[in-house]
């Protein structure tokens, strides 16, 4: 449910955008996109980005009768993915893969190592288990492109690493989970980090939007919010909030967030994708349960669409998604 019911509005509510158009890791098991041989046969090129891209196509088009991104399936609260030795969180496109493991396979933790790593901590990979893809870049110098001013002979490649989760590992003794706060709490905490934002925010009508023109946030009365099965009136609220919230980040004086040229006629669908990883990534940090909106099914339409066309898609949207949390995080007292 989208976590609000308009008075006596028959259309379904809509949240997004409104605009003219509306439109460290272990050695081990490493490779490059980019790989070559020096022996007679050389190993077909391994596509990366297609191959995380298909995987959460496959995990979102696993359940047509009631689509739903696929880290949102359970209603349970999300934590971000952290290394067991480094203590660091992964980032990107790997909370992503690594949520969507964790759903599909019933992980109860979220944390995650290498096999060697694991052997560091004096734990053991029990037989059989199932490593998930994590990706990491590396950059490289090279000569730069004398046609082009802006080039500095850089190149980000994207390499792989393998990983397991604690559920997987004998040994191993879990530290303290953090338990979601309550309500209240984290109620509390989400108004902190939206007033430290500066983003205006108005109420009033039956729609969520962010409104590009005057740069502000428009929400629903708090009387239109409902609870859930899995959230409360409280939790959906802010979860909608963070949505448009993430959307704001893209206006010129913040990330200046622009798909014209990237995606084209697919813009507004890149832009939601990158609202809603972008408030599944604060929900997370903020501890506030999600639940799936009404009109959930026709954004997973398009998204699926986008992410078939062009397997690099959810990579650029979860960079962005990224970017835009970053930016949200940075206007936090320190």
């Amino acid at each position: 449910m989208l976590g609000f019911r308009p008075r006596s509005f028959p259309a379904a509510l809509r949240l997004g955008i409104e605009t003219a158009n509306q439109g460290g890791l272990g050695n081990e098991r490493k490779a490059s996109i980019m790989t070559t041989s020096s022996h007679t046969t050389t190993k077909p090129r391994r596509d990366l980005h297609t191959e995380i891209t298909q995987r959460l196509i496959t995990a979102i088009e696993s359940n047509p009768g009631e689509p739903q991104m696929p880290w949102r399936r359970s209603g349970r609260p999300l934590w971000m993915p952290e290394n067991a030795l480094t203590k660091n969180a992964y980032n990107g496109i790997n909370v992503l893969n690594l949520w969507v493991a964790s759903e599909l396979r019933g992980f109860s933790s979220p944390v995650f190592a290498t096999y060697k790593q694991w052997q560091e901590l004096g734990a053991q990979v029990r037989k059989g288990a199932k490593s998930e893809l994590v990706i990491f870049y590396k950059e490289l110098e090279t000569d730069p492109n004398p046609e082009d001013e802006s080039d500095d002979g850089k190149r980000r490649v994207a390499r792989a690493s393998y990983v397991f989760n604690a559920d997987e590992v004998e040994g191993y003794e879990l530290p303290g989970r953090p338990e979601p706060l309550g309500p209240i709490a984290r109620i509390e905490a989400a108004d902190r980090f939206m007033a430290n934002t500066g983003i205006p925010i108005v109420h009033g009508g039956e729609r969520a939007f962010y409104r590009p023109s005057t740069d502000t946030i428009t929400m629903p009365e708090e009387s239109l919010f409902i609870g859930t099965d899995t959230m409360t009136r409280d939790e959906a609220y802010y979860a909608v909030l963070l949505h448009e919230a993430t959307h704001a980040t893209g206006h010129k004086s913040r990330c200046n967030r622009d798909f014209s040229t990237r995606f084209k006629k697919d813009t507004y669908a890149a832009e939601e994708l990158v609202a809603e990883i972008g408030s599944a990534f604060l929900c997370a940090e903020l501890q506030i349960t999600q639940d799936t909106r009404a009109d959930h099914a026709q954004y997973i339409a398009n998204w699926i669409q986008l992410l078939k066309d062009d397997p690099k898609a959810i990579f650029v949207a979860a960079a962005k998604a990224s970017q835009a949390v970053a930016w949200l995080k940075k206007q936090q007292p320190s």
